[in-house]
């Protein structure tokens, strides 16, 4: 499905993949402006995502794939971030093949994703409508939020399941209308110019509509039924454990931004250094304390969920606090970052305010990520659920109220 030569054998650790996303990011950070401009990724910045490894990284050892944990992930995301928030999202977003394929029976995994740098994209919400028929299902519908579509190989969709025009109960008792994700060749799915927004310009995160295509039964698929080997990136949340490390990577490329050119500014009115002045001391020093405190949490609330699920356990060996820090440091990462690059923004004042200004894009980035459901009050009402002993409404893993 795509014309891309690798430039270099392909990475096979973590090590690798971190050291090409940290090497990439000063390109990232030159391209950004056509990036935006350009309303998806440019081919080329693709391939040069590809060459990194970013892809393949969360595919199993058993299907060839590095296999990195979801903390390496995250670090992959945050070097590729720093460089371009939009670069880093439609990283985060299309690496998740590798998780997926723990969903599809080995052999239908293996004939999908014949190259592990096969990108996916899609919207796991059942908005479709698909229609029991003889081998499959045949998909309509319409889904938002296609976050590197335009590039992708795949497209991975959610849909309700029909039989005969009328709603298909789940098998397992509860009599809930039963859904399930559909993966379509991304040359059958239309795409819809509307992606038109403050931030993430470059994501291309535009609607979509896939119409009366014929998706065989093999090629379905939901996120209660491992079929591949059981593990820690064999869960329902595995493919977006990653997200996290975009707001971390805009923050910490603000403060780096920030700390520079204060070094290189003096006050017009009195002579005085800027990196003398008290305020600016103050708030440098307490963005950078929320940034490693809201980086902490992020990788050790992942850590800990990663030892559990390694150990051979499940979500629910985690104690009701461990779950809720997990759903806790995902909103606080996504909000710290925006509250980080605001101040930051406002302490380099008129310096902050043009177009060519990376704080402005980073302003405009952060607003616009934290409008996602990673950094919703959903989450906050689980983590307090969880706090409170009592059962969420909302599961993170899936993004779907049960």
């Amino acid at each position: 499905m795509t014309t891309w030569t690798p430039s270099a054998p392909a990475p096979e650790t973590a090590e690798e993949i971190l050291a090409r996303a940290k090497a990439l990011a000063p390109q990232l950070r030159e391209r950004a402006p056509e990036i935006e401009q350009t309303g998806h990724l440019p081919a080329d910045v693709v391939d040069m995502l590809r060459d990194t490894g970013v892809f393949r990284m969360s595919f199993g050892r058993d299907f060839g794939g590095p296999e990195l944990t979801s903390m390496q992930q995250t670090e992959v995301v945050e070097a590729l971030a720093y460089g371009d928030a939009s670069a880093g999202w439609c990283a985060a977003i299309g690496s998740m093949s590798g998780a997926i394929s723990n969903f599809l029976e080995p052999a239908t995994a293996k004939e999908v994703f014949t190259d592990l740098d096969t990108i996916t994209a899609g919207l796991i919400f059942p908005t479709g409508h698909a229609e029991r028929v003889p081998g499959g299902f045949r998909l309509t519908g319409r889904w938002s939020f296609g976050s590197g579509i335009h590039h992708s190989g795949w497209v991975t969709s959610g849909a309700f399941i029909y039989q005969d025009g009328k709603p298909w109960a789940s098998p397992d008792g509860s009599n809930s209308h039963a859904s399930r994700q559909f993966l379509v060749p991304r040359d059958r799915v239309e795409l819809i110019d509307n992606w038109d927004t403050t931030g993430l310009r470059g994501s291309g995160s535009c609607d979509y509509t896939i119409t009366d295509v014929f998706v065989p039964e093999e090629h379905t698929y939901t996120f209660f039924n491992v079929k591949g080997r059981p593990g820690p990136l064999a869960q329902p949340d595995s493919f977006m454990r990653n997200l996290c490390g975009v707001p971390l990577g805009v923050a910490r490329a603000a403060l780096d931004h920030t700390r520079e050119t204060v070094q290189k500014r003096v006050d017009r009115m009195t002579n005085t250094p800027w990196s003398d002045i008290f305020r600016v001391q103050v708030t440098i020093a307490e963005c950078e304390a929320d940034f490693h405190a809201t980086r902490s949490g992020v990788y050790a609330s992942a850590q800990r969920q990663w030892e559990a699920l390694a150990g051979g356990g499940t979500p629910d060996d985690l104690t009701p606090d461990e779950r809720a820090s997990y759903s806790l440091a995902w909103v606080h990462a996504f909000r710290t970052s925006r509250s980080i690059v605001n101040r930051l923004y406002d302490l380099l004042q008129t310096w902050s305010i043009n177009r060519t200004s990376p704080m402005d894009r980073w302003m405009r980035d952060t607003a616009t990520m934290r409008q996602h459901v990673a950094a919703s009050d959903l989450l906050l009402e689980s983590g307090g659920a969880y706090l409170l002993g009592r059962p969420p409404k909302f599961r993170m893993s899936l993004g779907l109220v049960k």
